[in-house]
């Protein structure tokens, strides 16, 4: 038997802990899958190997494998045998087409944390590598729904909305919802948070309401006032999706198969009827030319079909963010000017209500080609504020929230325009990576407002945007970083001078 030395650390993996010279005695390595045994329970996990954390007669076990052994003081392991779905894994590897079971197989040991980051990872970098067929992606978001809890709404349509991404300051989703709700039908928003972003829809949510709710109460509140908008990662939805993210983010890959799969696997676990996806198309978003974005749309509305839900897909412009916001409270400010009617950009608005009509539309509550003015009417009559002070309530906020009551980073700074003449370039990605400088997402206050936008005249010595921060620090490298390399051109400005200043 091995003494237990407790490691309370989450590291979303069943994992234990030998020092190297207890690991050769009984012929283990790192990386192997060691069967752990105690009075009434037992668990799989993988083995790592240490000189100094824990001693030979001692076991390493973290939180993980804590729980389901029901933290013992002492225990003993055996080899444990490596999954199937590994043999299922190498057989992708080399082209092989996979069965249902097998590919309900591999999704199981994903969500049992049966595979190791390697062996993960050798999936992911498969699915980059060999597309799945239009009926494996069908068999494989099917098992990511049905290992996860689903929400199984008593009424219907049940509408949803998604975006591929790529288009900073996109938080439609706080107009989309509320109109949509407010015209009488179900919308459970299940967002996500910022991964390479400044501010996911659920880190903006989060500034006027708790946004982590069960499956459950996802059902309840929804049903209680016709929509939320919660974060995804809390509830047990599609569990397999938020693993196999967190590797094609250290990959730096996006497998096509795979982003099929998440999109529709989180809309058929809420029990979506009908979906609007919007796909922003453009430089530096995830679909640069109009032809790519055609392709994936009719993908996606053939997967729906296989699920049984309704997809409709609307190409939007991607080129530069949408509204003059990037960062958390200042998208909340600038979306709750929207909704009461105080004015805010048009881009905004007008994407707000192109993608509510669609789906006021698909929900049978407008006619065709009727949804736009349907939605307007919404949320210039003031229902749709009033339907998200509903949705604030009942997530645990205040619904007395104004938009001048959004808190918005102390410390800022403008960025003056170099020469006069027009906007003539856009870096998307530059404005984000200045607002994460900045501290966003993590700091909600921390973001970048944009006084000047493509095509749009500017003096020389006037604002191109203003970055705001809780720190002044950070504030200060994303000023100097924004200095460095100017997200926005106007014609006729300097672009890079050399030799550089540090080069001399």
């Amino acid at each position: 038997m091995l003494q237990v030395r407790p490691f309370d650390i989450e590291i979303g993996q069943h994992k234990v802990m030998l020092n190297i010279v207890e690991a050769r005695e009984r012929g283990l390595n790192a990386g192997d899958r060691v069967r752990v045994r105690t009075k009434g329970a037992a668990t799989t996990a993988i083995l790592d190997t240490t000189l100094e954390m824990v001693k030979p007669g001692e076991i390493g076990i973290f939180t993980e494998a804590l729980k389901d052994l029901k933290n013992p003081s002492t225990v003993d392991i055996l080899p444990a045998p490596k999954p199937a779905s590994l043999c299922y894994i190498k057989n992708f590897m080399d082209k092989e087409k996979l069965s249902e079971d097998q590919i309900r197989s591999i999704v199981q040991d994903i969500v049992d944390n049966n595979l190791s980051d390697i062996e993960l990872a050798a999936y992911i970098t498969a699915s980059y590598i060999h597309d799945m067929d239009s009926q494996e992606v069908e068999w494989l978001t099917k098992a990511m729904i049905e290992t996860g809890e689903r929400i199984h709404f008593d009424t219907h349509p049940v509408m949803d909305k998604h975006s591929i991404g790529g288009v900073p300051g996109n938080k439609v989703s706080l107009l989309i919802v509320p109109i949509v709700a407010a015209a009488g039908l179900l919308i459970p928003k299940t967002s996500s948070r910022a991964i390479t972003g400044a501010g996911g829809t659920a880190d903006l949510m989060e500034i006027l309401a708790p946004v982590e709710f069960s499956a459950a109460e996802i059902k309840e509140l929804t049903e209680k006032v016709g929509g939320v908008i919660v974060w995804g990662g809390a509830t047990n939805i599609a569990p397999a999706d938020d693993k196999l993210i967190k590797a094609e983010y250290a990959l730096s890959i996006d497998p096509y198969s795979q982003m099929l799969a998440s999109i529709m696997a989180k809309k058929g676990a809420v029990g979506a009827d009908a979906v609007v996806m919007d796909m922003p198309v453009g430089p530096g978003t995830k679909l640069t030319t109009p032809e790519a974005g055609r392709t994936l749309a009719k993908d996606l509305i053939d997967l729906g079909e296989r699920l049984g839900i309704r997809v409709e897909c609307a190409m939007t412009f991607g080129g530069s963010p949408v509204g003059r916001t990037i960062g958390p409270a200042l998208e909340v400010k600038e979306a709750l000017t929207v909704l009461e009617n105080k004015g805010g950009p048009n881009s905004l608005k007008e994407k707000s209500l192109s993608l509510a009509g669609i789906l006021l539309e698909m929900g049978g509550v407008a006619g065709r080609g009727e949804g736009y003015s349907a939605a307007e009417e919404i949320l210039t009559s003031g229902k749709a504020l009033e339907k998200l002070k509903q949705i604030i309530e009942i997530q645990g906020g205040d619904p007395a929230v104004k938009s001048e009551d959004i808190v918005t980073g102390e410390n800022c700074e403008d960025i003056l325009a170099p020469a006069g003449g027009y906007v003539v370039a856009f870096f998307n990605k530059r404005l984000v990576e200045l607002a994460r400088i900045a501290g966003a997402p993590a700091d909600k206050m921390a973001g970048v407002t944009i006084h000047k936008k493509m095509g749009e005249r500017v003096k020389k010595g006037e604002p191109l945007i203003s970055i705001c921060s809780s720190s002044d620090w950070e504030l200060e490298s994303a000023v100097k970083d924004a200095k460095r390399q100017m997200p926005i051109v106007v014609e006729g400005m300097l672009l890079e001078r050399y030799p550089r200043m540090t080069e001399l």
